[in-house]
């Protein structure tokens, strides 16, 4: 259970708790309706959505209901994924698949190629072998703040209640061990605070602080879904305190210019 606080009018702090529900699911091996997954899971789950809840959803079981999955062996590399292959140490079919899915190439290490694409960075364009038959691989989702934007207008249609959507991913950070969820896209809460002119503990004023509300409860949820076979594709928050909206969000909001990370500028030349 987490906690969040509330200042009253009184201004006395109030605790409200934040839970988080799991949504177990069942492993599907072909394209499906993901609305209609999640409804039927939430009533196996018996978990009834509210107006304000955050549902957070895996973007390889979005990429699963779409069918971006790949046949490894029937990937042709071409030319230039033979030179990604040499120069990163990876298989050209890996980097065939790599170069289509991205938009930009930053770099890499043996084994990763650094790569962006939709405003979305990520090793190796977020491709991943696991919780896919072998041979395979699944992609990113397409449009994923359209599937977003759809779902949520779903909720509101079927249960007439106003909730946020997210579709996250698991990642590394610099230097840290281990992995942490990352929203890749929202819909009817705003994915960004921001906290410029308000005062920290000392009075000082804040000049730069934008909390990312999204990744925040994308994170949360990650920990409760898991990265193995817990089959708990999605997770229901409540009293996140995340600010609803109708307004249909940016891809690009969530993100800033690579000439602005400081991650990506160390990255050197790109390819």
């Amino acid at each position: 259970m987490f906690c969040r606080t509330l200042n009253s009018i009184s201004n006395h702090k109030i605790i409200v708790s934040l839970s988080v529900f799991p949504i177990k699911s069942t492993p599907k091996t072909e394209r499906f309706d993901l609305f209609e997954s999640l409804r039927s899971d939430l009533e196996t789950n018996n978990i009834k959505p509210q107006t304000g809840d955050v549902i957070v959803i895996s973007s390889k079981y979005v990429a699963n209901s779409q069918g971006r999955i790949v046949e490894y062996d029937k990937v042709l590399p071409s030319s230039e994924a033979e030179y990604i292959a040499s120069r990163f140490g990876i298989k050209p079919k890996m980097a065939e698949i790599i170069l289509r899915e991205s938009d930009v190439i930053f770099g890499g290490i043996p084994g990763f190629v650094i790569t962006s694409s939709n405003y979305i960075m990520a090793p190796n364009a977020g491709i991943d072998k696991s919780n896919v038959k072998k041979g395979s691989v699944i992609l990113y989702p397409t449009d994923p703040y359209a599937i977003s934007e759809q779902l949520r207008r779903k909720f509101l249609l079927t249960y007439q209640i106003h909730v946020g959507i997210i579709i996250s991913d698991s990642r590394l950070m610099p230097a840290r061990s281990g992995t942490v969820g990352v929203a890749i896209a929202c819909a009817g809460i705003e994915p960004l605070s921001d906290l410029r002119g308000q005062k920290d503990l000392h009075g000082n004023p804040l000049k730069v602080t934008l909390q990312a509300v999204a990744d925040d409860l994308a994170s949360i949820a990650n920990f409760k879904m898991g990265e193995g076979d817990e089959a708990i594709p999605a997770a229901l928050i409540r009293e996140s305190g995340a600010k609803l909206t109708d307004r249909q969000i940016q891809e690009n909001e969530m993100a800033i210019s690579y000439d602005q990370c400081v991650y990506v500028r160390g990255l050197g030349t790109r390819i």
